[in-house]
């Protein structure tokens, strides 16, 4: 596991190609790889797109609505709860070249199913005229699944006798939620955030839905670099730029623990 990541690193200080001299023999080029990312345009919109991408359908989309749907849970029962089980969690076992397709048909400008479901003759390109929007909507369906089974798993951590004492005094739903729930599943919530931040960040699923496009509006930093790696065949920049990502991964993970160990003290 190790040397893979050690070998990346290291081509990401050479100028090492896919075809050509460089392909046979490679030269340390220093942090010119680094540097040169830094400078690339197109690596800080790449940048930004991941951030917007992972908030808006991370933490905010799939862990919002996953909460919900747990906490709902628990006061549903029967076929019902069943049923939306079911639907949330095949969207997450199917496999991703099969959800994009999907996705495709559904957001057609000519024979989509969304434009059909709409009145009039409607033929907007969804993945023209809104493909950021429609990747995150996308993720969101994708991987809610997962958040809700975390979420789930956290509140039946939570003793009965805390909920009924607080029904018991008059406490009205969000009070429950804000005084009880949430301060007990919190360690969760801060595993929850590590784990669809991570994933998330280093998700290449929306190439199958957008390829990056249009007008690099949807390449996220895993489909920046598959461009400039494959595409243009620059393996050392491609791997600086992983190296880059490795070390944006590392510092969510240090925020993560410091705030879980600062939790543990004031425990």
């Amino acid at each position: 596991m190790m040397f893979p990541a050690v070998w990346a690193l290291y081509l990401g200080f050479t100028n090492y190609r896919l075809t050509g001299t460089a392909a046979r023999e490679p030269e340390f080029v220093g942090t010119d790889n680094f540097t040169r990312a830094l400078d690339d345009p197109l690596f800080t919109s790449s940048l930004w797109v991941t951030l917007i991408f992972v908030a808006a359908s991370g933490v905010l989309g799939q862990m919002g609505l996953g909460f919900t749907l747990a906490w709902l849970f628990r006061r549903w029962r029967g076929w019902t709860r069943r049923t939306i089980e079911v639907l949330v969690i095949i969207s997450w076992i199917i496999p991703g070249s099969v959800v994009a397709f999907l996705w495709r048909a559904f957001l057609d400008g000519s024979d989509g199913t969304l434009n059909a479901m709409i009145p009039g003759d409607v033929t907007t390109e969804w993945l023209l005229r809104q493909p950021l929007l429609a990747i995150i909507i996308f993720n969101i369906w994708r991987g809610t699944a997962f958040s809700m089974l975390l979420f789930d798993a956290a509140l039946n951590t939570i003793p009965p006798s805390h909920l009924e004492t607080a029904k018991v005094s008059g406490a009205s739903a969000w009070q429950t939620l804000r005084d009880i729930v949430l301060p007990s599943v919190r360690g969760h919530i801060l595993t929850t955030v590590l784990l669809v931040s991570m994933w998330t960040f280093n998700l290449f699923t929306p190439f199958l839905l957008t390829g990056g496009g249009p007008n690099f509006q949807t390449e996220v930093m895993a489909i920046y670099v598959y461009r400039v790696a494959f595409g243009q065949g620059q393996l050392g920049f491609g791997s600086a730029v992983s190296a880059i990502m490795l070390l944006i991964n590392l510092i969510i993970a240090l925020v993560y623990f410091r705030m879980l160990r600062e939790r543990r003290k004031k425990a």
